[in-house]
């Protein structure tokens, strides 16, 4: 199979699809890879690093899409992209569909086959080709959290840690998951004062005999997640229904209550959002302010460390990607429902139930599109 990793046209994205040793173990399956020139510096990786491993070198992106079969990438196609994809080709890459009609209206209408990072599970119920992201989005927020509470940066002049006899920043990270779970240890590791609110009280019971007394763990109720945010310095909004936009979980009304200069860092903003006022913004415009609170909202946080998060992305994409390569992907989708669930387009037809509810459109299911 010819395999295409071009560069990534997202503003302030320095990652790349395919690393160099990730090309060197698709070459040995004996299939061919064209890198885009220069695709990999953002994230230290040369394309004599690409050569060595036995890529060739695209001169042009326009090269690798209209010649490869399936186009491997990090972040969602924009549109120039979405305008050079093909009839049955194939796309592998985070596509976060549910709050983006734009995108799903132009993948439906291209006819090729899109299987999204995001939905792909794993035998535990996990996501593992979001876990790596999230793991780095998450321990990221509370950096970016910090910043924004600068007061040059326009926040309340609060320092996490606080000082012998000055309270620390409190810290309130909405979801005990992936993200949740590694934004609170490093917001603690900070010396912040730090509660998770979470629904399951199974993952709440997980994190208190996990961590102990590192971070405060409460049930998330309407009421709880009001009173803890009113009083907080920062809070990590960190929900995720997989494939589904997220839900609402502070309103407009609820800055009110808020301290004035406090932080909202949305990781959830991939997926629309998890706070009313949220807004995607990019590294180069990272914040903005509603009626006093900053708002970080950048859709692609990992996208600030991109050499870490290009391998640990690496390191989790590699087996779907050779199964995908060496089986085709209706054997590879067939064989593997865990990869069959990453499924979201094909021929023109939606094939994820979440994102079809989210947009109102109709789907078929992936066992649909396999026959």
């Amino acid at each position: 199979m010819k395999i295409g990793c071009p560069a990534e046209i997202k503003p302030q994205e320095y990652r790349v699809g395919l690393t160099p040793h990730a090309a060197r173990e698709v070459v040995a399956h004996g299939h061919q890879v064209i890198v885009q020139a220069g695709a990999g510096l953002g994230a230290g990786f040369t394309d004599e690093d690409y050569t060595a491993a036995g890529a060739q070198i695209a001169d042009s992106a326009a090269q690798i899409w209209a010649e490869a079969e399936l186009i491997v990438k990090v972040k969602e196609p924009q549109a120039p992209e979405r305008a050079q994809l093909s009839e049955g080709q194939l796309l592998f890459t985070y596509l976060h569909l549910a709050p983006d009609p734009d995108q799903t209206r132009d993948l439906l209408a291209s006819g090729a086959t899109c299987i999204a990072y995001e939905t792909v599970t794993d035998a535990r119920g996990g996501l593992p080709l979001l876990a790596p992201m999230s793991e780095v989005a998450g321990r990221l927020a509370p950096q970016m959290g910090a910043w924004a509470l600068q007061k040059a940066n326009g926040g309340r002049g609060v320092l996490m840690g606080g000082v012998p006899g000055v309270g620390p920043a409190q810290v309130v990270v909405l979801g005990g998951g992936v993200v949740g779970t590694h934004a609170a240890r490093i917001a603690a590791g900070m010396g912040a004062d730090v509660t998770v609110l979470d629904r399951s009280l199974p993952r709440l019971r997980q994190l208190d005999e996990a961590f102990g007394s590192l971070f405060k763990t409460r049930y998330s109720t309407e009421g709880s997640t009001a009173e803890l945010v009113s009083g907080a310095d920062m809070v990590i909004g960190a929900v995720l229904i997989p494939g589904a936009a997220a839900p609402k979980l502070v309103t407009r009304d609820g800055l009110r209550d808020m301290k004035p200069g406090a932080v909202l860092v949305d990781v959830a903003i991939d997926q629309g959002g998890c706070f009313e006022t949220s807004r995607a913004t990019t590294h180069d415009d990272p914040v903005y302010t509603v009626d006093g609170i900053q708002h970080y909202c950048v859709a692609n946080m990992p996208g600030a460390v991109p050499r870490s998060s290009t391998l640990a992305l690496g390191n989790a994409t590699l087996p779907f990607l050779l199964a995908l390569a060496d089986k085709g992907w209706r054997t590879a989708c067939a064989e593997d429902p865990h990869l069959r669930a990453g499924l979201n387009v094909h021929a023109g037809q939606l094939t994820n139930a979440a994102v079809a509810a989210a947009l109102s459109l109709p789907a078929i299911t992936p066992e649909e599109a396999l026959a």
